[in-house]
């Protein structure tokens, strides 16, 4: 996630064109920001992050301990960041 480097359309776009950049929530752009922030297929999950953060900065997820873990355990519920999340 902190490198771009993940199982996303954001991704395949640069990287792997053959793949769809689009979410399977039917957006039509599967970015790091639309997978915390915005995703209809995430939303049980959100809270996860918005305990921590209300605004969800993904600055702050990354770059504070209690904002990792909390990524952490949003991924690790969602399976957000994989090839089959």
């Amino acid at each position: 996630c902190r490198t771009g480097h993940a199982f996303i359309g954001e991704y395949y776009a640069k990287f792997v064109p053959s793949e769809s950049k689009e979410c399977p929530c039917g957006h039509p752009h599967q970015t790091r920001a639309h997978i915390l922030q915005n995703c209809t297929r995430h939303d049980e999950y959100r809270r996860t992050l918005t305990d921590f953060d209300p605004e969800i900065s993904i600055t702050r997820l990354l770059n504070e301990e209690k904002g990792m873990a909390a990524l952490a355990e949003f991924m690790r519920l969602t399976g957000a960041y994989t090839k089959t999340g």
